[in-house]
């Protein structure tokens, strides 16, 4: 396969949609030759922060000397921003490489298959990353998982660290009405004698839950402090909490940290879609938070960035399976005037309903722009050079931003 077909045969499993259950990841792994075997694993669940906090941890680790590998989830721009090998994507040429070996093992699983059960993009992404991070030879993946944890196709690992970075009430469709309910999914990823780091200000109710499975399985749970107490090259105070669960991770596997190897990850590690300045004058921010949680703690770190106390127009796509009432309720305050967009993501809200929404919360001055990059472009007119901008409301709106023109669309799974 060339990188054009890979992404073409990762874009087609679409087709199959999202399914749960970990029968076909089993066989992918068995056709693989189980290369999720052959790495130390930490597994990353819960409702924000695992992106950010599988980077930071796979960063940290790297720093101690260890070849490490990560996997995540979505991207951005390309399917190889998935698969991680020392702080490095993918590059093309291996992630074709890759597609290429799980697409024959999807081929096999298929065959065993009855004709309404196939091998879906997800999986088929998953077993890629976990045969490349074996083939590669790392020592330690850290893993971000998808959706939940129970069913999660990443959920066939031996993890040694499980991490649950925060319970908040998304997909609750899948993963059930509740906090509780939701933490049960999320936290069956903790093996038998792990060890559980828990993220900070976790729901009491996940909390319990998480007490409750880790005596049953024996496993030791580590909770994390709020602040590191360290300067980060990420902004926001949201990426600090989420660097004190990378480093509590990091030392649950390692058992003690080199500080001056934190403060090197510290200084170096950067997130992509998370606060990232793409423009100056006015400032321009791009940031994939995409539920109330998520808009709380970004709006909470606005302060802290130099110039954004300035007149702040948003673009705002929000997709409509999200509590849109509550994530407008906590931007707007701080917006001087929106523009609403829509992402390519087919699951997006349209425009309107959007606009209409904002308007009975009492929003700022609302306009609408169908197409992102004309949003973009407006919101920038009206926040003028001293101004400031932030695009927000799903990471598929920061992807169709960040896409150059020509590239294969964005997955929408």
């Amino acid at each position: 396969m060339t990188p054009e077909e890979a992404e073409r045969y990762v874009l087609s499993l679409e087709l199959f949609g999202m399914r749960f259950g970990l029968d076909r990841m089993r066989r992918l792994m068995t056709a693989l030759g189980h290369p999720e075997r052959r790495f130390d694993s930490i597994h990353v669940v819960g409702t924000n922060g695992k992106s950010s906090t599988v980077r930071m941890t796979a960063a940290i680790l790297s720093r101690h000397g260890l070849r490490t590998g990560a996997y995540l989830s979505p991207h951005l721009v390309s399917f190889g921003e998935r698969i991680r090998i020392e702080d490095r994507d993918l590059d093309p040429a291996a992630f074709a490489a890759a597609v290429q070996r799980a697409a024959h093992a999807a081929e096999l699983v298929n065959r065993s298959l009855g004709e309404d059960d196939r091998v879906t993009q997800f999986e088929a992404l998953t077993a890629a990353a976990y045969d490349e991070l074996a083939r590669r030879g790392v020592e330690v993946a850290v893993i971000e998982a998808g959706l939940g944890g129970r069913y999660d196709a990443t959920n066939v690992i031996p993890s040694k660290v499980q991490v649950l970075t925060s319970v908040g009430l998304e997909h609750t469709r899948w993963l059930g009405p509740t906090i509780s309910a939701i933490a049960t999914e999320k936290l069956d990823v903790v093996q038998p004698g792990g060890t559980l780091v828990l993220g900070p200000g976790l729901h009491p109710d996940a909390v319990a839950v998480a007490r409750g499975l880790a005596a049953e399985r024996r496993a030791r749970i580590v909770e994390t402090t709020e602040d590191p107490g360290i300067r980060l090259a990420a902004l926001g105070s949201f990426q600090r909490r989420n660097f004190a669960v990378a480093r509590t991770a990091a030392r649950a596997y390692l058992r003690e940290l080199d500080p001056a190897a934190v403060q090197a990850a510290a200084r170096e590690v950067l997130v992509p879609g998370r606060l990232q300045v793409i423009g100056q004058e006015p400032l321009t921010l791009l940031d994939g938070a995409h539920n109330p949680d998520g808009i709380a703690a970004l709006v909470e770190s606005l302060p802290e960035i130099p110039g954004a106390r300035r007149r702040l127009v948003a673009v705002i796509s929000i997709l409509d399976d999200k509590d849109a009432a509550g994530m407008l309720s906590g931007l707007l305050p701080a917006c001087a005037a929106v523009v609403i967009t829509r992402s390519a993501n087919p699951r997006a809200l349209p425009p309107p309903t959007i606009a209409s929404l904002a308007g009975q919360l009492g929003g700022p001055p609302a306009e609408v722009v169908p197409a992102p990059a004309a949003a973009l472009a407006r919101a920038r007119e009206l926040a003028g050079p001293e101004g400031v901008v932030l695009a927000t409301g799903t990471i598929y709106l920061i992807a169709d931003l960040l896409r150059p023109p020509g590239r294969e669309r964005a997955s929408m799974l």
